[in-house]
């Protein structure tokens, strides 16, 4: 047996994951165990949790991987230091020490954190690094059902490469071209998220949440000053728009002037004018991947497309790629962003390093329903929220449990759904998640401010039976991860008036489009999420269950957090959590638990513990 545990660490959303002959044991992000967002450190609580789930120490995994090679990035700062000198000095000033003081020798970084953990001596061979985009199309390819797939990543930067299309066939995968820093798809979004007052790596879907809302009338002005885009997709930034190759700002005052006025600033109220900037970025977007895919499978002939990176997860982008019907096949590693990469220089580490042969299902992928992290026993979980002080019923059944939970749902509740396994990825996928009524008028708006107190205009998503999805949304193929996005089946819309037509921005908020209102966004648009049987039999059951007591098997799935806040990883997590908001039902495990049995001294102001992404 050959175990291979893979890292990614020092940029964002740190992560561990160990495979195991190629078999993936687990993964998780080092956020859920810090319960810090976005978690940049070593991943060294994510680490014991593999090891433990693959009932291993450090000494008995042959080989560790890490997702980047961190010559190749100092090289990058350099050549743009030198490239911009004597602009951008302050920055490099503060960069460089950090580098010479450790950064750069990463190998012993590594080694010296996992000595930590004692966990048994590390392996003494050194750890093997892999290309940031590398890593990325590894994590797409391997895992996909395919056995030739043209590979898509894209992301603000690795080492140098942004964008990448890599060809994967059997155990082979090769890059065959990129596009290099400062000109990426990535950073122009964040650009844009920054100028609109959100997080950069945390606010992007905000943007692409928010572009319904508003027209693109500046698409035009930024094909023509900002970015130059060729017909087969490969792009020019014009960094005068620009500052981050120099500074500490996403964008420049030239950008400012082009899109009428300052950045916003966080917190701020949002404007048809922003929501206008949003439309116009997210229509930007989606031209450039539509032309990047388009030219990929005329070039390369080859019918499977996978796709990763931070803009894999531009679920409205994906779903106009899967509607242009290019590619017979669409697959998306849920893990699409830094986290992925640990998964990724894991597969590179056996297949590229090793040369393993690979097998293929051709129907089903290797990510296991992407529930990879920690899960608890049913006695583990009853003890944990005693402790916790607790009020809960147990069940003795897994019927009684379900049943309890859709008459929850059908009070018009608010319920956390707790079982199984941690999803690795940004995605609640049913065993993390918060669910309600999707058929209720105010769902949306009580998820948005009571629980997840975040803003209003954020859409959420519906979980549905794979098998029910075609009668429910313009859709019928697999969409496991909640990545690809699609109109909600026209049969179930609800014809606005003219007065409700002529509404614009945020005033379309509280208009029923459809007969599940809480999950169609304004433009009658649903992120889907459909649930397999054979990968998640529980929420299957759950979903079956208030299909056969409402007629409609869809839910309302979104994470189960805060605003701010990681997704809860233990069950005191999700206590806390639950205390914290005005959800009234908590399900986890086998325990029921209700608001009203709960001690109010238990109640803290939760939303104040976590910085606004």
């Amino acid at each position: 047996m050959t175990r291979i545990l893979g890292l990614s660490a020092f940029y964002h959303d740190s992560a561990a994951a160990i495979i195991e002959d190629g078999r993936i044991i687990a993964a998780a992000q080092e956020e859920r165990f810090s319960r810090v967002k976005h978690d940049a450190g070593f991943p060294s609580a994510a680490v014991s949790y593999c090891l433990d789930e693959a009932g291993c120490d450090l000494d008995e995994v042959d080989v560790v991987a890490f997702y980047e090679v961190p010559h190749l990035k100092f090289r990058r700062l350099l050549q743009t230091f030198m490239a911009y000198a004597p602009q951008g000095y302050t920055a490099f000033s503060e960069a460089i020490p950090l580098w010479l003081g450790g950064k750069i020798n990463q190998k012993a970084i590594i080694r010296r954190e996992l000595v930590k953990l004692d966990r048994g001596d590390a392996p003494t061979s050194s750890p093997l690094f892999f290309e940031h985009h590398q890593s990325h199309a590894a994590s797409a390819f391997y895992p996909s059902p395919f056995d030739e797939a043209i590979v898509l990543t894209m992301d603000g930067v690795g080492e140098h490469t942004t964008t990448s299309i890599a060809i994967g066939r059997g155990s082979e995968l090769e890059i065959d071209r990129e596009i290099h820093f400062p000109h990426s798809l990535g950073l122009l979004y964040a650009a844009f998220t920054s100028y609109l007052g959100f997080k950069v790596n945390s606010g992007e879907y905000k943007v692409m949440g928010l572009a319904p809302y508003g027209e693109p009338k500046f698409a035009n002005a930024i094909f023509e000053h900002v970015i130059d885009v060729k017909p087969d997709g490969s792009f020019w930034l014009n960094m005068a728009y620009f500052d981050y190759c120099v500074g500490r700002r996403m964008t420049s005052e030239k950008m400012h002037n082009l899109l009428g006025g300052p950045p916003r600033q966080p917190e701020r109220p949002l404007t048809q004018h922003h929501m206008d900037i949003a439309a116009s970025i997210q229509v930007v977007t989606e031209e450039i991947v539509i032309r990047l895919t388009r030219a990929a499978r005329t070039e390369y002939s080859i019918s499977n497309l996978c796709l990763a990176g931070g803009v894999a997860l531009n679920c409205v982008s994906n779903g106009k790629v899967l509607r242009d019907g290019r590619f017979d096949n669409i697959w998306i590693q849920p893990a699409a962003g830094d986290a992925g990469g640990a998964l990724g220089a894991a597969y590179c580490a056996h297949y590229q390093h090793l040369k393993a042969e690979r097998h293929v299902s051709g129907s089903r992928d290797a990510m296991q329903g992407a529930y990879l992290g920690p899960s608890y026993s049913d006695t583990e979980i009853a003890d944990r929220l005693t402790a916790c002080g607790a009020q809960f019923e147990v069940l003795e059944t897994v019927e009684a449990t379900i049943y309890q939970a859709v008459d929850a749902l059908l009070k018009g509740n608010a319920v956390g759904w707790f079982q199984g396994r941690m999803e690795y990825g940004p995605r609640a996928l049913g065993n993390r998640s918060i669910l309600g009524d999707p058929r209720s008028a105010t769902m949306q708006k009580t998820l948005n401010l009571r629980i997840k107190y975040r803003e209003s205009f954020r859409p959420f998503a519906p979980s549905v039976r794979r098998e029910d999805v075609a009668q429910w949304f313009e859709l019928d193929q697999d969409s496991p991860y909640m990545l690809l996005v699609a109109d909600v089946a026209r049969d179930k819309h609800i014809a606005m008036t003219a007065p409700e037509e002529d509404l614009f921005g945020i005033d379309k908020l509280n208009i029923p489009r459809s007969s599940v209102p809480a999950v169609t966004h304004v433009d009658y648009s649903a992120r889907v999420q459909t649930v397999h049987e054979d990968t998640n039999p529980l929420y299957h059951r759950l979903l079956t269950e208030f299909g056969k007591r409402t007629g409609c098997p869809v839910l309302v799935n979104t994470s189960f957090n805060v605003r701010g806040e990681p997704i809860v990883c233990t069950p005191e997590d999700a206590f806390h959590c639950f205390m914290g908001t005005d959800m009234e039902t908590l399900v986890i495990g086998n325990c029921v638990l209700q608001k009203s049995d709960q001690n109010p001294e238990l109640s803290t102001n939760y939303a104040d513990q976590f910085e606004l992404d």
